[in-house]
């Protein structure tokens, strides 16, 4: 593979580490700071296709809404691996509900990173 190949990739993931571990902090300005103006996001719920947010103030507004509703939100990276442009991401999504029980769902995310930014994130869970 070729260095400018190798770069594009390796920044690439980068990128996607650096928006996860934003995420993990509730640090929604970090996160959007990562994405392109026209991104994308498709949440997985709800079923069976999920919403699409487009924009930076919807997906934003989502994400503030988001840690609002669950402030112990925490991804751990199960696996992530570059194709091109694109990034996949294999994750546990862990919180604590209302009464206090722990819970969590495994999933899959394609980010497109183009320039430097994220300009898409579909998001996908198992079951």
């Amino acid at each position: 593979m070729s260095p400018i190949r190798m770069s594009r990739l390796e920044s690439a993931i980068r990128i996607v580490l650096e928006f996860n571990e934003a995420f993990n902090r509730h640090d929604v300005a970090g996160m959007m700071q990562l994405m392109s103006e026209d991104c994308v996001f498709e949440n997985t719920a709800s079923a069976p296709n999920g919403a699409v947010y487009s924009g930076k103030e919807a997906i934003t507004e989502f994400w503030k809404n988001f840690f609002r509703e669950s402030p112990n939100a925490h991804i751990e990276i199960e696996e992530v691996f570059g194709l091109g442009l694109r990034c996949v991401m294999r994750w546990r999504y862990d919180w604590l509900d209302i009464e206090g029980i722990k819970g969590y769902i495994r999933g899959v995310d394609i980010y497109q990173v183009k320039d430097g930014s994220i300009c898409e994130k579909l998001s996908y869970v198992k079951g």
